[in-house]
């Protein structure tokens, strides 16, 4: 399992607009092969940043697969006009766990 974090960046006036179209997208996320997860994380010191945080199988699973799939089109449709900068991706994977919450 690995896990991608997008950095987004958006106009702060328009960060309810831009919730609600990440809510929207949600089920393309769900549909997509290799999809385990999603949430929408905003960055506390900086009100223009999101990241999104998608669990996917392999990276293979978000680059290929979902990448050239509908549902990537719909997600950018709905999300992609918000973007003031281009996204920043990066993929990770846990090496350790040390502590989790109960």
């Amino acid at each position: 399992m690995i896990t991608e974090i997008a950095v987004l960046t958006i106009d702060p006036a328009k960060a309810d607009a831009f919730e609600a179209a990440v809510a929207q997208a949600a089920p393309a996320f769900r549909s997509a092969a290799g999809c385990h997860g999603l949430a929408l994380e905003h960055v506390i010191e900086d009100p223009s940043r999101y990241r999104l945080v998608v669990q996917w199988d392999s990276v293979e699973h978000h680059i290929v697969m979902f990448r050239n799939s509908p549902a990537f089109q719909t997600w950018r449709g709905l999300a992609g006009p918000f973007f003031t900068a281009p996204p920043v991706v990066e993929h990770s994977q846990v090496v350790g766990t040390y502590f989790c919450p109960g």
